[in-house]
């Protein structure tokens, strides 16, 4: 069937069955890249997402820690921290709801949202006014006596099942990225596998069906035209153009052995011979000179009759051959230009292909980058905390050196009360001999007069020893009252720190886990760009292919011309069709559409050595 087909059928079916398995490659792999775009664009989503939910939730604790801290201390840097936090959860908190695509998410975060701001009317704000008022005592009270009330755990809860939800998501574009690269790998191989070997059979095919019957007949004419009359022409059972140009040859062929024939009955009568001869001779050097217009004119006695008639038509079927090869050789001719064309238009279009890839594999790296810097900056902020919770473990021993060294003031200043005690009533005694002193210099009389002025001294100085023992066991009582107060204080400043040194372990454990997630991005990304470069690599090869297949083309149109050189050595007699070559630079109006320079980013690499395709 193949056998069969016109020649021009045969060149198109051809290039169509390689148009056609490129299209399907092209469509496959462009199918698996568009699923790897959305699943990445899905990623980059959920990890917003995640990132923002996070955001959310540290927040949240940072207002509970800070509204504790403020309660504690009455410090007002914890009010203007509290204040950052509420002010980030509802600036970020819109974000989120802006990014989340499911109702269920949305509920979700309106749930965390209701129960923040319920938190911070019942809670936040309330105690913080009350702090403000003075009650500062009364809120911490109503702090301790709530429990769990207090907590901020019904906020939080939703923002993780948010987050949670994202990871799933996440691990299923995963697996999806996945499929879809081991598809676009699968397919990438298959189809070079199948274009080559669609591309080397039509060679073979095309080959075995033109290129060769075209030289065999080429050699049958040349051997006629030496005057060999006895060879056999090969395809002329053929229905294309050339199973035509073989009949023609062997209507060539009968005509130069009728030829002979005549010129032997010619041998059997002198003067019709000679006639016969003459004439026939005469056209016939008309017919070697490439005129295939010479039909015998002059009438032939008797059985040389047959001959006129014979030779004539011999001419006329000639010379009809004779244009038909030439018009098929022009189809011919056309048609492998066409092929060429065509053939370096589809190696220009894969050569453009292969650049986008190599731009998608630039940006390919260039994410890769970026998801790396994530993870070496979670990394770092990992090493913060830690850094963060050490010092807050060393702010802990401190707080408990001081509240050892309180306890240790209150024990001295308790030997103190114990020394002003013995001071007290050694100023008491003082003061009673100094009465009996006075009492024994009255009953002296005049010679007991100085010794009871110096008895009143010292009594007045003992009465002064106990009033200034008196203020300094004030003193002290109201030290003792400061050191108790501020041992309580301590011991809360210590409970805060080993709040803050939770919240920060939560923390240290959430940015690890986003760090291990960009490490596992950034290999996904990497098998990506891998992937990428090795379709960039075949489909440079596959451009290469091509352009064989334009160089096969051109050597058959070359072939082509020759046959057609020898054709226009006849002269038919009428304005046959002509081969006309293309100019140089001309573009055919083929089935494939030339890209717009535009369309046609140039190459970063350098153009490949022929060296470089010897697989092929």
């Amino acid at each position: 069937m193949f056998k069969s087909m016109k020649i021009p059928r045969k060149l198109g079916l051809s290039f169509l069955a390689i148009c056609a398995s490129a299209a399907v490659v092209m469509i496959v792999f462009f199918l698996n890249i568009t699923m790897i775009s959305t699943t990445t664009d899905g990623n980059n989503l959920s990890q917003s997402i995640h990132a923002r939910s996070i955001a959310l939730e540290t927040a949240i604790l940072r207002q509970n820690s800070q509204l504790r801290g403020y309660l504690v201390t009455a410090d007002k840097s914890y009010l203007k921290s509290y204040y950052e936090g509420r002010d980030e959860y509802d600036k970020t908190s819109v974000e989120l709801e802006n990014l989340l695509p499911r109702p269920r998410e949305r509920d979700l975060l309106l749930q965390s949202r209701t129960e923040t701001l319920a938190w911070r009317k019942n809670w936040g704000d309330r105690l913080i006014e009350r702090v403000k008022a003075g009650q500062r005592e009364a809120a911490e009270e109503e702090v301790r006596n709530a429990g769990k009330a207090v907590l901020v755990s019904a906020a939080v809860l939703p923002l993780r099942d948010i987050r949670d939800a994202e990871v799933a998501l996440i691990e299923q574009n995963s697996a999806r990225q996945e499929g879809a690269i081991a598809t676009a790998r699968v397919t990438l191989i298959v189809g070079a596998i199948g274009l080559i070997g669609i591309a080397i059979t039509l060679a073979m095919l095309l080959s075995r069906s033109i290129a060769r019957p075209v030289a065999e007949l080429t050699r049958t004419m040349g051997e006629l035209a030496a005057g060999r009359n006895d060879i056999a022409v090969p395809d002329a059972e053929r229905r294309d153009e050339l199973g035509d140009m073989a009949r023609a040859v062997i209507v060539f062929r009968d005509a130069a052995i009728a030829k002979q024939a005549a010129e032997a009955e010619t041998a059997r009568s002198d003067a019709a011979q000679r006639m016969v001869v003459e004439a026939v001779s005469t056209h016939l050097s008309e017919l070697a000179d490439g005129n295939l217009t010479a039909e015998i004119e002059r009438e032939f006695p008797g059985s040389y009759a047959t001959v006129k008639t014979n030779f004539n038509a011999a001419i006329t079927s000639l010379r009809t051959l004779i244009a038909s090869v030439t018009e098929a050789t022009a189809t011919i001719h056309t048609g492998s230009n066409e092929i060429a064309d065509a053939s370096e238009d589809l190696a220009r279009r894969t050569e453009a292909n292969a650049a986008s890839l190599e731009e998608t594999s630039a940006a390919v790296a260039q994410m890769d980058e970026r998801l790396k810097a994530t993870a070496t900056a979670a990394t770092q902020t990992v090493d913060r905390a830690n850094g963060a919770i050490e010092t807050v473990s060393k702010g802990r021993d401190v707080a408990e050196g001081a509240v050892q060294a309180m306890n240790r003031v209150s024990e001295s200043a308790k030997g103190i009360d114990s020394v002003i005690e013995g001071l007290d009533k050694i100023a008491f005694q003082t003061r009673v001999l100094a009465m009996n002193a006075a009492v024994e210099a009255g009953r002296a009389g005049e010679a007991g007069r100085g010794f009871a002025v110096v008895a009143d001294l010292v009594s007045a100085l003992a009465m002064r020893a106990e009033e200034q023992a008196g203020q300094a066991r004030e003193q002290l009582t109201a030290t003792q009252t400061d050191i108790v107060d501020a041992v309580t204080m301590v011991q809360k400043v210590d409970a805060a720190l080993a709040n803050i040194s939770g919240d920060v372990g939560e923390v240290h454990a959430l940015l690890g886990r986003i760090a291990e997630d960009n490490r596992a991005q950034s290999s996904t990304i990497g098998e990506v760009s891998t992937a990428i470069g090795t379709m960039d690599h075949a489909t440079q090869q596959n451009a290469a292919m091509v352009e064989q297949t334009s160089a096969a083309a051109r050597n058959l149109a070359s072939e082509v011309t020759g046959l057609a050189e020898q054709a226009k050595r006849f002269n038919v007699g009428h304005v046959a069709k002509r081969m006309a070559a293309p100019a140089h630079g001309d573009r055919f109006a083929g089935p494939v559409r030339s890209l717009p320079p535009a369309a046609i980013p140039a190459l970063v690499r350098p153009a490949a050595s022929p060296d470089e395709w010897q697989p092929f």
